[in-house]
């Protein structure tokens, strides 16, 4: 393996233990009627009650790379308020977690009848999560004890996500503050070289509008999503569009995601001199919603010029949308109207 591949290896197998993301991460799952696994204030807010069902895997050609599947389902119960439940497994590299998220969420209306949208929402999510760390084999990478590293470590904690949304006709916006409890986990003791901070509290806002193209089955959807990390002080943003075609009976869509850091990561090809460069991701997607069914295709490329694989990131995403309560609300917004 040359200099170039031996600090990607570090900086993306190490780095995580030092600042691993506590509860779901974030990706494009959002873009694929998945809102709710990224905001709780989402959980019952459409008028038909979804199941989804995602699985993604990167870098077939790396072992242990990192995977996620999560299963979540969202429902309204009674008029005003909707439930929740997620269920999660990620893995990365030696590192795992698994957990269960359960959500409130209180959707008060604006709206004199169902001919126009004017909802504002609000989520409170608490998670239940169970983290591990495989020390086996560090001794032959640090120094310290190797009793105390030939093992895995576990430990269980809590957490909740807080946010907001509100949808008004075809324009919504979402704002979501996870982790905003003080957690350490056990499992990063002094005893190890690994270490993190409690903080693990991550910021999320996103908002779009969908156009529709008059006396066409045609209507694009821009759309930005920003995050940044407390402790890290790290940041991102996606830039996306989507085009949904609508075919009476089933709805075609598909669409590009950017996602871009907006701070340098450091990096060495030589082991003298330092570099940097910008998290990058390409994410087209494509998906189908046929009555109550929908299933969706995410791949993701890393277009930076140093990177672990030339792999790229793939998901697939399976809905199902049942007990519908009431009729569509009079607009194009696909996030709260379900398909049929």
């Amino acid at each position: 393996m040359n200099l170039k591949k031996i600090y990607v290896v570090v900086l993306v197998l190490v780095s995580p233990f030092v600042y691993s993301q506590e509860g779901i991460p974030v990706y494009a799952d959002y873009l694929s009627d998945n809102l709710y696994l990224v905001h709780p204030a989402m959980a019952g807010a459409s008028n038909a009650n979804k199941v989804r069902l995602t699985a993604r895997k990167q870098w077939f050609d790396v072992s242990n790379a990192p995977n996620l599947q999560t299963l979540n389902v969202n429902f309204r119960a009674g008029e005003k308020s909707g439930l929740g439940g997620i269920l999660y497994r990620d893995e990365n590299g030696r590192f795992s977690q698994t957990g269960i998220y359960l959500t409130y969420a209180y959707h008060l209306l604006f709206s004199r009848d169902r001919t126009d949208l004017n909802m504002l929402s609000f989520g409170l999510s608490g998670g239940f999560i169970q983290s591990n760390v495989d020390l086996r084999g560090l001794d032959d990478v640090f120094d310290p004890d190797p009793v105390i590293l030939d093992r895995v470590q576990k430990d269980s904690y809590y957490n909740m996500d807080v946010g907001l949304s509100y949808n008004f006709l075809e324009w919504y916006a979402h704002f979501t503050v996870k982790n905003i409890l003080p957690t350490t986990r056990d499992i990063f003791d002094n005893n190890t070289p690994i270490q993190e901070s409690n903080n693990q509290r991550r910021y999320i806002f996103s908002t779009g509008y969908l156009f529709g193209i008059r006396n066409s089955p045609l209507s694009i959807e821009p759309s930005f999503m920003y995050q940044a990390t407390d402790q890290t002080k790290e940041s991102t943003v996606d830039a996306n569009a989507k085009v949904y075609y609508n075919l009476g009976t089933a709805t075609l869509w598909g669409g590009l995601s950017y996602r871009r850091s907006l701070d340098g990561a450091e990096y060495s090809e030589d082991g003298s001199s330092i570099k940097s460069q910008q998290l990058q991701y390409v994410t087209p997607f494509l998906g189908v919603n046929y009555k109550k069914w929908l299933v969706g295709y995410t791949y993701s490329y890393q277009s930076n010029s140093v990177v672990l694989s030339d792999g790229g990131f793939h998901q697939l995403t399976l809905g199902y949308d049942f007990g519908k309560r009431k009729e569509r609300w009079n607009c194009n917004c696909p996030a709260v109207n379900a398909n049929n």
